[in-house]
């Protein structure tokens, strides 16, 4: 579904990816995990066709990045640390608004679906703009979810959420595996993105430097590998 080979992006003199190799299938769940500053936002903000790489390759189910980036975008539901809200717009009016732009079938329907589904129902004529960062949050999980992608690129999607959000963002990011969407979450929460995904990658002086299977290593040698690689 997602192929990047020898990806490379500078800002100016100072190189951020050098050389990164990244394969997901059709159906398979990341997490991508590394220190504050090696690239992770970076990398997630090229595969969504927000940036453009300095040098590689980047492909999702076929369609080249940047040359594809409109069918691409299609395919895919990000959630960045920017919610991508319109705050004087309601919570229904920002909905209504993709899903025209994604042509959503019956649109109405799938508004309050995602509405009920992030716990906005009661708050959906509000203007964004009063709403608290955890519930921007939501809002902006449930337009990444509005128009069923088959990928979805979660940047540290945690941020400000309450125990019931998080129980709820769980459940979501589970569903979506299980229905056979693709799914690339960067976390620095090493033990919960282990509880929902089934490989995590991590990123390491601009390249994957490893990579573990989640079903075949228990959390606490995860973490210490984590280290080894990221202190070592």
């Amino acid at each position: 579904m997602i192929e990047v080979r020898n990806l490379v992006k500078n800002f100016g003199w100072k190189r951020v990816l050098r050389g990164l190799d990244f394969r997901v299938g059709r159906g398979e769940s990341v997490a991508i995990l590394g220190l504050n500053g090696t690239g992770k936002t970076t990398f997630l903000r090229i595969l969504a066709t927000l940036s453009r790489p300095s040098g590689g390759s980047v492909s999702m189910a076929g369609q080249a990045i940047p040359s594809q980036s409109i069918q691409v975008r299609r395919r895919i539901g990000v959630v960045l640390h920017q919610p991508l809200l319109y705050g004087d717009l309601t919570a229904e009016e920002n909905l209504r608004y993709y899903a025209r732009m994604y042509d959503v079938q019956s649109g109405k329907t799938r508004i309050d679906e995602v509405l009920d589904l992030v716990g906005l129902e009661m708050q959906r004529r509000e203007l964004v703009r009063k709403y608290s960062r955890g519930m921007q949050q939501r809002l902006a999980i449930g337009r990444a979810l509005l128009h069923t992608p088959d990928v979805l690129l979660f940047d540290e999607p945690y941020t400000g959420l309450d125990t019931d959000a998080v129980i709820m963002l769980d459940a979501v990011l589970k569903d979506a595996v299980s229905q056979g969407r693709t799914l690339v979450m960067a976390s620095h929460d090493l033990p919960h993105a282990a509880g929902l995904v089934s490989r995590i990658d991590i990123l390491s002086k601009g390249r994957i430097a490893d990579s573990i299977s989640c079903s075949e290593m228990p959390v606490g040698e995860m973490v210490l590998r984590y280290k080894a690689v990221t202190h070592g």
